[in-house]
């Protein structure tokens, strides 16, 4: 299990990694915004970059807020795992940020 700790942001924000088999899980807490996004980003896309999973599991279950970044972060991330054959899914998110993902055609990407 691998941490990344982002309270150098105004917003208490980490990834927590998990990797088993095929799969990279980043189980995500804090606030997805303009402010936190690249941070998020950059940490699974260095873990993803190195273990290229045949699954990445974005584990929304510690998202407390999330604006449109959080919609760019998922269809980045699945941009790149598609590119070397991967999929990603996004798990526990709470119903408010799905019901954001999902109206903004992200869920037609089958990520849910």
């Amino acid at each position: 299990m691998y941490f990344f700790d982002g309270r150098k942001n105004k917003k208490n924000m980490s990834v927590t990694f998990e990797k088993s088999d095929n799969t990279l899980t980043a189980f995500l807490s804090g606030e997805i915004d303009h402010h936190t996004a690249a941070a998020f980003r950059d940490s699974i896309d260095s873990e993803a970059e190195a273990m290229k999973p045949q699954l990445l599991v974005l584990d929304f279950g510690g998202i407390g807020f999330m604006d449109s970044s959080g919609v760019g972060l998922i269809m980045g991330r699945y941009k790149n795992a598609t590119a070397y054959g991967g999929e990603v899914r996004v798990s526990n998110a709470p119903p408010m940020i799905e019901r954001m993902i999902r109206l903004a055609g992200v869920g037609r990407l089958n990520v849910l």
